[in-house]
C-alpha cells in the first residue's frame, strides 16, 4: 500500500456529453493510480458533511477510523527492486467528510444473476452499515433483478427485516437475468428520488452498472452507483476472489465424498461429480486440492482429449487397476469442444449472455460407459452426480459472512465519501475501490502453467493432456515481454563486457 504522491498529475477527463474517460493520476516512479469516478467530476462545488462516524461510540475506541485520502492499493506486489511502482486503486473505508447528510440518503439494493451463498448476507450487511454507521433510515430493495426497477414493487428494508436472512440461501430480494433496460432504470432511480444505488451481480450485471452509471452521469444526477461483484466461479478479475466461492468450495467436498464412497463401495466403481466454472475452473480445482480423494480434474483452461496414448480412457484404466476405483471432478465448461452435439448450441446464450452449455458430465459419463461396454475389457459401475444447485443455494459459511459484511461496509463507505461508477472488493488483501471498466474487460482464469495447478497435478497424479510444444507455447504467451527484457539485459550485459576485455 502506496500513498499517492502530491506532485501526482491527474489526466481525467470529465464531460457530461460524453462517456466519462479513465481517471489516471500518475506519480513518481512509474506510480499510476487508476482512480474511480466522483460525484465532484460532473456536479461542481458539493456541500461536504462531517462523518457520523466520529461520533459513533462503536467507532470511538478505533485509533485512525478514517481513511487518508491518499490511501492506495498497489495491485502487484511482488517486485524486483528497480521495478516500478505500477498499479494502484484507491482504498476503501470511511472518509472524513461525506458528501451526503443522512436524512437525505435514499439507497436501494438489487440483486442480479444467479444465485450465490452470501447475496442475504451483503444485502443485510449494508442495509445495517447504513443504518448504525450512518443513521440513514430510507432503504429500499428492488425485486426481482434489473427488470424490478420498472416492473415489480419495491421491498422497504430496514434492520429489523434483514436481521436474520444471512442464515437463510439465495436472495430474499429475488433475481432474475437480463431485464436491462437502461434509461427505464435510471428514470425510475429518478422518480423515486434514489441517490445512492448498490447493485450484486456478476461481470454481465457489473457492465450493466457501468452503464447506469454513465446515464446517471450524462443526465447530472447526485446519485453514486456501487457495485458488489458476485460470482461463485471466482471469475473476475483484479480481486483476490469472489463472496461464495469458498462457501461453494467447502459443499462441493461433500459432492466429491459422495462420489468417493460410491466408487470405493463397487468393483471398478467411477464417480463423477460435475462442478460450477463455466469459463473458470477454480472450484473444481481448489475442491479437489481441498479433497484428495479426487483422480483427475478437467477444467475448461486445460484442454484434453478421450482416445489414444495419454487420453482419459488410458488414464480411467490405469486408474482402474492400480486402485479398483476412481473419482473424476469436471467444471461445466470443460470440453465443450469435443462435444459434437455443442455445435447447434455454439451461438445460444442465456438473458446474461453467457453461454449456454450441454451438460458435459452427463456427456463424458456416457462417453465412459461407452469405451467400457465396446473395449468388455472391464465391468464397470460409474455414478455421476451434479450438486451445482445445492451448491449455490446454501447459506454462506463463516469466512464468506465475514467477507460479504467488508465489501458491503467498504460500499456504503465510498457511496457515502461521494464515489461513484465502482466496484469494491479486496486486492492482495486491501479492500480497494475498482473502476467498473477494469472488473468488465476480461475473466479471471486458472494458468495452466501456475504453480497452483501443478499442485493439483502432483495431487491427482493425472496427466497434463498437454504436449511439451503446447507448455511452452503457453509460457511463451505468458512471460513474452518478461523474456524480451531479461534478453535486452543479457545483451547489454555481454556488450559492457566485451568492451571492457577489448580496452583492459
Amino acid at each position: 500500500m502506496a500513498a499517492a504522491d502530491n506532485n501526482s498529475n491527474s489526466h481525467s477527463h470529465s464531460n457530461s456529453n460524453s462517456s466519462s474517460k479513465p481517471k489516471i493520476v500518475t506519480g513518481s516512479a512509474g506510480y499510476v493510480l487508476e482512480d474511480v469516478p466522483h460525484l465532484t467530476d460532473y456536479i461542481p462545488h458539493l456541500p461536504t458533511y462531517s462523518n457520523p462516524l466520529q461520533d459513533n461510540p462503536a467507532y470511538s475506541v478505533v485509533k485512525q477510523y478514517f481513511v487518508n485520502v491518499d490511501d492506495t492499493v498497489a495491485q502487484k506486489i511482488v517486485v524486483h527492486k528497480n521495478s516500478p511502482r505500477g498499479t494502484h486503486f484507491r482504498r476503501a473505508g470511511p472518509r472524513q467528510r461525506v458528501y451526503f447528510e443522512s436524512d437525505d440518503v435514499h439507497a436501494c439494493i438489487v440483486t442480479c444473476g444467479g444465485l450465490c451463498p452470501g447475496l442475504n448476507t451483503v444485502i443485510r450487511e449494508i442495509v445495517c452499515g447504513l443504518h448504525h454507521m450512518y443513521g440513514v433510515k430510507k432503504v429500499l430493495g428492488i425485486d426481482g433483478g434489473y427488470r424490478g426497477f420498472y416492473a415489480r414493487n419495491t421491498v422497504p428494508l430496514t434492520p429489523k427485516v434483514v436481521n436474520d436472512i444471512h442464515k437463510r440461501g439465495g436472495t430474499i430480494l429475488g433475481t432474475s437475468r437480463g431485464g436491462h433496460d437502461t434509461s427505464k432504470i435510471v428514470d425510475s432511480i429518478q422518480d423515486r428520488g434514489i441517490n445512492q444505488v448498490y447493485i450484486i451481480g456478476g461481470d454481465g450485471t457489473q457492465k450493466g452498472a457501468s452503464v447506469i452509471f454513465e446515464e446517471i452521469r450524462r443526465r447530472g444526477l447526485k446519485v453514486a452507483v456501487a457495485g458488489i461483484p458476485k460470482t461463485i466461479d471466482n471469475d473476475i478479475p483484479v480481486i483476490d476472489r469472489s463472496f461464495g466461492f469458498d462457501t461453494a468450495v467447502e459443499e462441493a467436498q461433500r459432492a466429491i465424498n459422495a462420489a468417493h464412497v460410491e466408487s470405493e463401495s463397487f468393483e471398478n466403481g467411477i464417480g463423477v461429480v460435475k462442478l460450477m466454472g463455466r469459463y473458470s475452473g477454480f472450484i473444481a480445482m481448489h475442491a479437489t486440492l481441498a479433497s484428495r480423494d479426487v483422480d483427475c480434474c478437467l477444467i475448461p483452461e486445460s484442454p484434453f482429449y478421450l482416445e489414444g496414448p495419454g487420453g482419459l480412457f488410458e488414464f480411467i484404466e490405469k486408474r482402474l487397476r492400480e486402485n479398483g476405483h476412481m473419482v473424476l471432478v469436471i467444471a461445466e465448461g470443460a470440453g465443450q469442444d469435443l462435444l459434437s452435439e455443442s455445435i447447434q448450441s455454439l451461438d445460444k446464450q442465456d438473458a446474461s449472455g453467457n453461454k449456454l452449455l450441454q451438460d458435459v458430465g452427463l456427456w463424458i459419463s456416457q462417453k465412459i460407459k461407452d469405451h467400457f461396454s465396446k473395449q468388455n475389457k472391464m465391468v464397470i459401475n460409474l455414478k455421476y452426480i451434479d450438486p451445482t444447485y445445492m451448491i449455490r443455494a446454501i447459506p454462506s459459511n463463516a469466512s464468506d459472512n465475514v467477507y460479504c459484511t467488508l465489501l458491503a461496509q467498504s460500499a456504503v463507505h465510498g457511496a457515502m465519501a461521494g464515489y461513484t461508477g465502482f466496484t469494491v472488493g479486496p486486492v492482495n488483501g486491501r479492500h480497494s475501490y475498482i473502476p467498473f471498466y477494469r472488473i468488465i474487460e476480461k475473466q479471471n482464469k486458472v494458468v495452466i502453467t501456475d504453480r497452483m495447478w501443478a499442485r493439483l497435478l502432483s495431487s491427482t497424479n493425472q496427466p497434463s493432456f498437454l504436449s511439451a510444444k503446447d507448455v511452452i507455447e503457453d509460457k511463451k504467451e505468458e512471460e513474452l515481454s518478461t523474456q524480451m527484457v531479461d534478453e535486452m539485459k543479457y545483451s547489454v550485459d555481454n556488450l559492457e563486457k566485451k568492451v571492457i576485455s577489448y580496452t583492459c
